[in-house]
């Protein structure tokens, strides 16, 4: 669990603006059930990942596909799990996902 003075990501970003959505990002979410040993991180972030395109959350994809890099799940296993996913969760959510990743992991001019 984290104390109530760490300054997480989730208490930066919307912390002061819904205290109780940061506090369960940090202790249920990312203290309990990414720390649970079923699942390596690695694979906890590729299904992550999956469900984002799925869902066509791109917004979140700015937060998780790198942190899928951190967790060891590689570029290119980001960029096969959206070409698959695009038969099962439907093309515009795998262009969507396709275009966050090459924004995300392009290199930088």
């Amino acid at each position: 669990m984290n104390s109530p003075r760490q300054v997480t990501a989730a208490r930066k970003l919307f912390g002061d603006f819904s205290p109780k959505l940061a506090e369960l990002s940090d202790d249920v979410l990312f203290g309990d059930v990414w720390e649970r040993p079923q699942l390596s991180k690695r694979d906890r972030s590729l299904i992550t990942c999956a469900a984002l395109v799925a869902l066509g959350k791109t917004e979140q994809m700015g937060f998780h596909f790198p942190r899928a890099i951190e967790n060891g799940v590689t570029e290119d296993e980001l960029i096969e799990m959206i070409t698959h996913m695009a038969f099962y969760a439907g093309w515009p959510n795998a262009m969507s996902a396709v275009m966050k990743a090459k924004e995300l992991f392009a290199p930088k001019a």
